[in-house]
Order: C-alpha cells, then structure tokens, then sequence
C-alpha cells in the first residue's frame, strides 16, 4: 500500500520527462495528508526550480495577496497544499515558459489526491489546470473564472503573474467580485479546521 511519504519520495526521484528538461528534473510539490485546501498551478518557474520553494516569486506574491495569506502561513500550514500540473520547470518559450510536462498530471495528481482526502477547496490557477479538471460549456478562461459557482469544489483563477497584468485592467469585476468571494472561502475553511 502506498503511502503519502513513499509516493512524496517517488515523485521527488522521478525522471519521466527529464530528457525534455532543459534545468533537468526538481519536482516541487508541497502536500500533506491534513490539507484542506489545494492549489493546482502550471509548473514552477525558473526561480522557484532554483529554489525548490512554490509560489517563491511575483506570482506568488500576488497569490498570496489573492488569498489574503501571508508568506509565513502559506508555506507553514499543513492545511494548504501545492500541486502544479507539471512538477518541474518546462523551458523557456517564445512568450513566457512552456506549457507543463503533460506526463505529469496523469502520473501523479490521481495517487497525490488520494492521500489528502479533506480537500474541501481546489484552487484552479490558469487555463492548464482548469482544461484538465473542468468539463464544462465555457470557452475562456475569462467566462469560466467570471461565471463559476460559488459553492463549487473548484475554484478557477487566472494565473496570478505580472504578465497578467492588461487582463487584471481588462476585467475589474475579479478584483471586485471575485477576490471577496475567494478569501470568504479561504478564510471559513481555515478558520473551521
């Protein structure tokens, strides 16, 4: 039977797409069995695979403001967990990093799930994610983040990066609407746990 520490240690030893990575592999995840709340990004940049620490930029900066968290808590409480849909860093492409590994995903989020079953919130950051864990009719990311159900059990986001920074303009109704909603939610989990 697998356990959370013997499936962390396969994931931190994998290999599978190390061929395709131009700084090799570092997986970096940050899960525990307590987590109540999991946040599913792209892939970690190149600061944070220098770091091995998630969000350990301006996009996580931001990320944290989203969440009304600040830095001590996010990487301290064992209540909120990190999974991105590829562990290791892509590569550069020609407007921005690349897309995430698709072997990740589907090698390991399904056995990472099942060791963190008081998951009551997922974090959907960014169209990778969202494509992956979400059927549903809308066609951008925009109309899925503005029109999603409060009381769903995903949360969809855009990614939290400076380069966002013309959609944030674009769309004043997240600041306004969204952003309220999700730190309600954030803050009644952790608050009742």
């Amino acid at each position: 039977m697998e356990t959370l520490a013997t499936l962390l240690t396969a994931v931190r030893d994998c290999d599978i797409c190390a061929a395709n990575l131009p700084l090799g592999p570092r997986p970096v995840v940050h899960v525990d069995a307590s987590a109540r709340i999991l946040i599913i990004g792209q892939a970690p940049g190149t600061r944070v695979h220098e770091s091995g620490i998630p969000w350990n930029d301006p996009s996580g900066d931001r990320l944290r403001q989203w969440l009304n968290i600040d830095r001590e808590q996010f990487y301290s409480d064992k209540r909120l967990a990190i999974m991105p849909m590829g562990f290791c860093y892509p590569g550069k492409g020609r407007s921005g990093d690349l897309p995430p590994r698709k072997e990740c995903a589907p090698h390991w989020h399904e056995r990472l799930l099942a060791q963190m079953p008081s998951i009551e919130l997922v974090l959907l950051i960014g169209q990778y994610a969202q494509n992956y864990y979400l059927n549903d009719a809308f066609k951008t990311l925009t109309e899925r983040v503005e029109n999603h159900s409060a009381d769903s059990y995903f949360f969809p986001l855009p990614h939290p990066s400076p380069r966002n920074q013309l959609w944030l303009k674009r769309n004043p109704w997240f600041d306004a609407k969204v952003l309220p909603r999700l730190r309600q939610k954030v803050g009644d989990i952790l608050e009742t746990t």
